[in-house]
């Protein structure tokens, strides 16, 4: 594949920006969440924590593989080739697993409010990503254990990636856009829980009324981090399934390059949305850069301050009681850990 001097430039950029920020943020979501023993405890960090480990990798693999291939015009061999395409392969892959995972773990709090911790205890939560890294590394290195193409390159089975055969990638596509799915079906019902919450709480006139409700914050936020991700992710697919059923273009080739870096660009979003937007999370990393900084004062400060700040649009924590109690209805957000200690009577959105 040829770029221009300014396409490599371009390239280039994006990947020296994005890379290390991504590395960055993603292993200080990780190092918080294994230096805090409450948060290893509990099913809903162990996906996040398993989402920053599949977009560190993703940080790691994909911008060495890409600007070796597309600016340094390294010409590896097979082997070479497919063990790096499988790391970018398993890392995306991973990402969206975990993505999937964090979903379902949220439809169970809402949905299974009463029995969420039987439902869902931490030996199963580590069962789950036990099961999705092993059929991830299996997946992803399928052409490198043999399922490539037949052709050698005389000619090349596919523009995009010499070495794949076009029934693997076929594949592969089919089984991200299934997990998509599955995605965007476990917020549908939690948006639709949530209306209904709304629904039945119309009758009701409780001090929080001035707020929007809860079920519009939802849609907007839900809407906004879906919006990131099927724009990040369904470019690169769509090109995929065009190099599966025609001969992509030097220009097309060249697109799916530019498109192929926002995939790394949503590893670098993540953590925002999904991690450093839970309150718990957050107050975390507070008490620990203030206890880094040694200073008492500045420690109760600003554990006071990230309480008072704490966003009632969480994108990953955050809970609404059910139920009749009005009183309930407009207390402050409750993290999905929180509200499990606390036994509420009911959950309905997240």
């Amino acid at each position: 594949m040829v770029l221009t001097e300014a396409e490599k430039r371009a390239i280039g950029s994006i990947c020296f920006l994005a890379g290390p920020f991504t590395l960055m943020e993603n292993a200080l979501v990780l190092f918080v969440i294994a230096t805090t023993a409450t948060l290893r405890q509990r099913p809903s960090y162990l996906f996040i924590g398993s989402l920053a480990v599949a977009d560190v990798l993703a940080s790691c693999f994909f911008t060495i593989s890409f600007l070796d291939f597309h600016l340094f015009r390294r010409h590896d061999g097979p082997d070479a080739y497919l063990f790096k395409l499988g790391g970018v392969t398993a890392a995306f892959t991973g990402s969206v697993g975990s993505l999937l995972l964090t979903a379902l773990d949220r439809y169970l709090c809402i949905h299974r409010a009463s029995s969420y911790k039987v439902v869902l205890t931490r030996r199963r939560a580590l069962l789950g990503l036990m099961a999705l890294w092993s059929a991830t590394l299996l997946i992803s290195f399928l052409p490198l254990l043999g399922w490539r193409c037949p052709t050698d390159l005389t000619p090349s089975c596919l523009r995009l990636f010499p070495y794949i055969d076009q029934g693997y990638l076929a594949c592969w596509t089919s089984f991200i856009l299934v997990m998509f799915g599955l995605i965007l079906g476990a917020y549908a019902l939690i948006l639709w829980k949530a209306h209904r919450h709304e629904a039945s709480m119309n009758g009701l006139k409780a001090a929080g009324q001035a707020r929007m409700r809860m079920d519009i914050r939802l849609a907007r936020t839900f809407s906004l981090v879906l919006l990131i991700l099927m724009g990040c992710w369904l470019p690169v697919l769509s090109f995929m399934v065009a190099d599966v059923v025609v001969v992509l273009t030097h220009a097309q080739q060249r697109a799916f390059a530019f498109c192929s870096t926002l995939c790394l660009v949503n590893s670098a979003v993540n953590p925002l949305f999904y991690a450093l937007r839970c309150r718990e999370l957050r107050e975390s990393l507070v008490r620990m850069v203030t206890g880094l900084a040694g200073s008492r004062c500045c420690h109760k400060s600003a554990e006071t301050s990230a309480q008072a700040v704490s966003s009632v649009e969480a994108t990953n924590c955050s809970l609404v009681f059910d139920g009749q109690d009005p009183q309930l209805s407009s207390s402050r957000p409750y993290t999905v850990s929180e509200v499990m200690d606390h036994q509420p009577r009911g959950v309905i959105g997240q």
